[in-house]
């Protein structure tokens, strides 16, 4: 296969900040300890099947260069770990190694299988409809036929390893929420029924005190970014995290303002969902491992989950915080990108509670808005299916645009401090460089370019040509956000598949003083690579 030049390689290895990510295990209790154990490796049995699901070749390319002695084959095979597989993240999933181009619906579907040819097998055959739809069926060809085939048995032998793990994990807690948890998410992976368990995942934390565990934990299939044919299967995952007991009460508040902030929406009132649960904790965590989809290429600071949409409107939906891989990627990239293309002005402003708020009211943010839509024939369908492969971009910016909106409603109503709202501005500019850097390809990265030149078509993000420079004008940033605002959730309220493809085409296109800029700040790394140093002692164990 063809190997880059060493120099192409190292320089795009620089990209990403090692740093380790620990828990303190002094903190710890034996029991604590024993349950993290099986967790964190059932978390590794989720990063086997992520990279089956990624691509057909990456598992047998990462053995490969893994057996070489030579330097050249340490490089590629710790830049192909880092990826899961020979794509570059960072680069719309250009091949860093060999040329073979990553099939846009990664094993998720036949790589000859077409957008059209999908939706014309669903005209001619609708009672197939949910089965290919599901986002835990793989699509396959039988003959002339397509067929889905559920998760637990296309992926059967690792799903009975992990399911082990979990029950184990689930006889050494005292918490019965917990345990509760862990033993029908166990049984999700050979059912391939995950409503129940999802059900269960948002009563974690709710044990009585003398029986609480401080263990957060969520596994199993869940964002679709990886599917970038239909964005509709979703790739495994596993978060192991202990929660911040402290920092959660102090935003707990949040979750009492959700009918508020949804009744603030720059959206027709007919359009707004109040009919979700009204359930939406928030956790604060620190990592001990993560593993999976949430581990290649760029790392996730926060989530929100579950997805389906059922469970949302019956339970509502859980808000996690990363805190300690969110101060490490603050400090290693934004505080850096905001000293070098901020207006001198701007970069005093920029703040770790800012952009911690933000990222939390971009996870509440994705609980809020249109969830299942009504179609003109009277029967109903959800946002992603209705926006198909353009809804991860446009649900990314709504979250945060919202995120932005209600961090300043919040800081109006005293329930965030007023230097948030001083900060916020400053702290979000920086942030769309850092996110861009991404790469437009990737829904995150496209999400802030929209945000970008629309605040430049509105006035609202000036630039000083001579110094590269980049500021805002506040008297034009709020409403241009709203207007925003209101075009993203209009389009998805009316399930507008071409309106959605539009602006995505529209505004996300990377103009020439954007890659200015990115040049400005190619030496500050554009993400961390995480070590999870108490996780690995734990998966070794």
């Amino acid at each position: 296969m063809k190997e880059p030049d060493r120099k192409v390689l190292e320089a795009k290895r620089a990209r990403y900040a090692d740093i380790e990510i620990t828990v303190d295990a002094a903190t710890l209790s034996a029991e604590d300890r024993a349950v993290l154990a099986p967790l964190v490796k059932a978390g590794a049995v989720m990063t086997r099947l992520f990279w089956k699901q990624a691509s057909a070749e990456g598992l047998e390319v990462a053995a490969r260069l893994n057996a070489r002695a030579d330097a050249a084959g340490k490089r590629l095979a710790d830049y192909v770990d880092l990826n899961a597989g020979p794509w570059d993240r960072l680069d719309d999933f250009e091949p860093f190694y060999g040329t073979r181009a990553k099939p846009a619906g990664a094993t998720f579907y036949p790589e000859d299988l077409t957008p059209a040819e999908f939706e014309a097998w669903l005209a001619a055959h609708p009672g197939d409809r949910p089965a290919f739809e599901s986002p835990v069926t793989v699509i396959r060809r039988d003959g002339e036929r397509l067929v889905a085939v559920p998760y637990a048995v296309e992926y059967r032998d690792d799903l009975v390893q992990a399911a082990r793990f979990l029950r184990e994990a689930a006889a050494r807690t005292r918490d019965p929420m917990l345990a509760g948890y862990l033993e029908s998410r166990a049984l999700a992976f050979t059912s391939n029924d995950y409503y129940p368990s999802d059900l269960d995942w948002m009563g974690l934390g709710t044990a009585p005190a003398d029986k609480a565990s401080p263990i957060e934990v969520v596994i199993g299939p869940y964002e679709v970014y990886e599917d970038r044919l239909m964005n509709l299967k979703a790739a495994f995952e596993s978060f192991v995290t202990v929660k911040d007991a402290a920092e959660s009460r102090k935003l707990a508040v949040v979750e009492g303002l959700l009918d508020e902030l949804e009744a603030s929406l720059p959206i027709d009132d007919r359009h707004k969902n109040f009919s979700r649960g009204k359930s939406s904790p928030i956790a604060v965590v620190e990592v001990v491992y993560a593993a999976g989809d949430t581990a290649a290429g760029t790392q996730t600071t926060a989530f929100n989950l579950p997805n389906d949409e059922r469970v949302r409107a019956a339970r509502g939906s859980k808000k996690v915080l990363l805190k300690n891989v969110s101060q490490a990627k603050f400090a290693r990239s934004l505080v850096p990108i905001a000293k070098l293309l901020l207006q001198p002005a701007l970069q005093d402003q920029v703040s770790f509670d800012a952009f911690f708020n933000f990222v939390l009211l971009h996870e509440v943010s994705h609980g809020l808005g249109p969830g299942i839509i009504a179609r003109p024939d009277g029967t109903s369908t959800t946002v992603n299916l209705a926006l198909r492969e353009a809804y991860s971009g446009i649900e990314e910016c709504k979250a945060d645009v919202l995120g932005v909106l209600n961090s300043l409603i919040l800081v109006r109503k005293g329930v965030l401090p007023a230097s948030v709202g001083r900060t916020m501005e400053a702290t979000y500019l920086a942030g769309l460089f850092r996110t861009i850097r991404f790469g437009i390809g990737e829904a995150h990265g496209i999400a802030n370019m929209v945000q970008f030149n629309w605040l430049r078509k509105a006035g609202a993000v000036t630039h000083d040509a001579a110094r590269g420079t980049f500021g805002i004008d506040s008297a034009k940033f709020e409403p241009a956000m709203r207007d925003l605002a209101r075009a993203l959730l209009t389009v998805q309220a009316e399930g507008d598949y071409e309106g959605a493809k539009a602006l995505l085409k529209t505004y996300g296109a990377m103009p020439d003083e954007v890659v200015a800029a990115l040049q400005r700040v190619r030496a500050v790394p554009v993400d961390i690579r995480p070590i999870y140093t108490l996780g690995r002692a734990l998966l070794a164990e």
